[in-house]
């Protein structure tokens, strides 16, 4: 009976690990849209780095680092900011241990402080952009802004952060009443926006996702419409 009860708490932890890989391996791929993102053209250079993906355009004034969604495959995001950085804004995609963006909230830091930009704003999907709040949260003197797809605050913000909320009329995955609470830890000034048709999928590029709703626009639409509210955000052009 000793026997067993020394060997009990090393077979939980071996379960426990197992059941840990099992589930992060089980995570959403980039599609073929995604795929054809990531290469260089249209005045767009994509060039490999030790922390994921650099989007170089012909800006240089502004910048944007971007965490991916809970396990999302982080490439999925490469015609959003692919098409970011031709119109203006470099993008920083950034790899996350085990496809979760908790594993890697402070990854931004150094990627912050190497950038030399007028401008630099952190953004983030569903989870991803839970954690880059966070990173905003604590690190206010690093960030201009952050922008959140289909994501909310846990953190309060600092009153000098710019902060953009963007999420589908048809997202069938966001916690709405989470949203709505969590909006008392956003700046006074925060921006919300409501992209007509779209889900909670369609800002990457990896399929459907279970529980979402079902988008009326296609992927390219809501990048499209991402896309405009995040430059005009970043360069100072919001509507309301």
């Amino acid at each position: 009976m000793k026997k067993i009860l020394k060997i009990l708490p090393f077979a939980v932890v071996i379960i426990l690990i197992s059941v840990f890989f099992i589930y992060t391996g089980d995570y959403y791929h980039a599609d073929g849209r995604a795929q054809k993102a990531l290469v260089s053209g249209g005045g767009v250079t994509v060039e490999k780095a030790d922390y994921g993906f650099f989007f170089d355009g012909p800006g240089d004034d502004c910048a944007l680092i971007f965490y991916p969604g809970g396990k999302v495959e982080e490439t999925a995001y490469a015609p959003l900011l692919n098409r970011l950085a031709q119109n203006g804004v470099d993008a920083f995609l950034v790899k996350m241990p085990f496809h979760l963006a908790f594993f890697g909230v402070n990854r931004a830091g150094e990627i912050a402080r190497r950038g030399d930009y007028d401008r630099l704003f952190i953004a983030g999907h569903s989870l991803g952009g839970v954690a880059c709040a966070s990173f905003a949260a604590k690190n206010p003197d690093l960030v201009d802004g952050v922008i959140l797809l289909a994501a909310y605050p846990a953190e309060k913000l600092a009153d000098s952060t710019g902060a953009v909320l963007v999420y589908g009329s048809e997202d069938g995955v966001l916690n709405m009443e989470k949203y709505e609470k969590s909006k008392s830890l956003l700046p006074a000034s925060f921006r919300e926006y409501v992209i007509e048709g779209g889900n909670h999928a369609f800002f990457g590029s990896y399929g459907n996702q279970d529980g979402d709703g079902r988008a009326k626009i296609t992927p390219a639409q809501q990048t499209e419409k991402t896309v405009e509210i995040i430059v005009n955000s970043m360069k100072g052009k919001e509507d309301k």
